[in-house]
């Protein structure tokens, strides 16, 4: 149970960095402004969703 909890975590918090990297590099690129306010609020709903899994996994465990 701990490591498939542990997994699902680490892809929530790892879907989290992939768009705040994506975001960056169209950023340093000098992508499209749109696309890069795009990647961070799809950054920020992804973080909200992370802590939730964190916060359920943490409250199944006791």
């Amino acid at each position: 149970m701990h490591a498939a909890t542990n997994l699902i975590a680490a892809l929530a918090v790892g879907a989290v960095a992939a768009v705040l990297v994506a975001g960056f590099v169209n950023m340093m690129r000098g992508g499209s402004p749109n696309l890069s306010q795009k990647l961070m609020r799809w950054r920020v709903g992804l973080q909200f969703f992370a802590i939730l899994v964190i916060i359920g996994i943490l409250w199944l465990r006791g």
